[in-house]
C-alpha cells in the first residue's frame, strides 16, 4: 500500500489555511509537530503556546487546529507507510499546497522520518500489554444453595504491562464451559494471524 492523499473538504480547506501562512513560520510549526509525532496522549502545542500561534500566524482557533491536525496526518501517513520524500511531494503538490509549503512539510519528513520512525517502533501499540500468565484449578465442593457440588474452577492471572503506570493484574475464574469457550475464541484469533503471515 503506497502513501495517497483524498481530497476531502477538510482536506481542501486545510490546504487553503496552510497555503496562507507565513512561509517563514510554518517550518517552525512542522518542526514541533515531528518532535511530539510519536506521542500518544500529549498535545503538539499548550493552550498558552496555540493562543500564542494564532496571534503569530493570524489564524482563528478553528483554522489553527485544522492546520495542526493535517499537518500530523500528513506526517503520520508519511510515517505509517515511510514515504520517499519524492512521493510524499508529489501527493502533497496534488492536493494544490503551495510549492514552499510542500517543501517545508518534505524537508521536515526527511531531517526528522529516521527519529520518528525509530521513536514510533518502540511505542506500545496498546496502552496494556500482556506480560505474565498465571493460572491455578480448584474445585468447589459446596454452595449455600447445594451442599455437595464438585464444580471445577480455573483461575486465570493476566499480568498486564502498562508503558505509563505500574504493571496490573486481570483475574478470570472459569468454570469447565467457558473455559473452552474461550479456548476456541483462542483458536479462531491464532488461525486469523497465522492466515495473516
Amino acid at each position: 500500500m503506497s502513501l495517497s492523499f483524498t481530497q476531502t473538504t477538510s482536506i481542501k480547506k486545510a490546504v487553503d489555511v496552510i497555503n496562507n501562512v507565513n512561509p517563514n513560520k510554518f517550518p517552525l510549526v512542522l518542526s514541533r509537530i515531528i518532535q511530539k509525532l510519536h506521542l500518544k496522549d500529549e498535545r503538539t502545542f499548550t493552550e498558552d503556546e496555540e493562543k500564542k500561534l494564532e496571534t503569530a500566524l493570524s489564524l482563528n482557533e478553528s483554522d489553527l487546529q485544522l492546520l495542526i491536525e493535517t499537518c500530523e496526518f500528513f506526517l503520520q501517513q508519511a510515517a505509517y507507510h515511510t514515504s520517499k520524500p519524492a512521493v510524499l511531494q508529489s501527493q502533497l503538490e496534488q492536493l494544490g499546497l503551495t510549492e514552499d509549503k510542500v517543501s517545508a512539510i518534505v524537508t521536515t519528513w526527511q531531517n526528522g522520518a529516521k527519529e520518528v520512525l525509530e521513536r514510533l517502533r518502540h511505542r506500545m501499540l496498546s496502552p496494556k500489554q500482556l506480560d505474565s500468565v498465571k493460572w491455578k484449578l480448584s474445585l468447589v465442593m459446596g454452595s449455600s444453595t447445594k451442599a455437595k457440588t464438585k464444580l471445577p474452577v480455573a483461575t486465570l492471572e493476566l499480568g498486564m504491562k502498562n508503558e505509563n503506570t505500574d504493571n496490573d493484574n486481570l483475574q478470570m475464574e472459569f468454570t469447565h464451559e467457558e473455559l473452552y469457550k474461550f479456548y476456541d475464541q483462542l483458536e479462531t484469533i491464532q488461525s486469523q494471524i497465522d492466515s495473516l503471515s
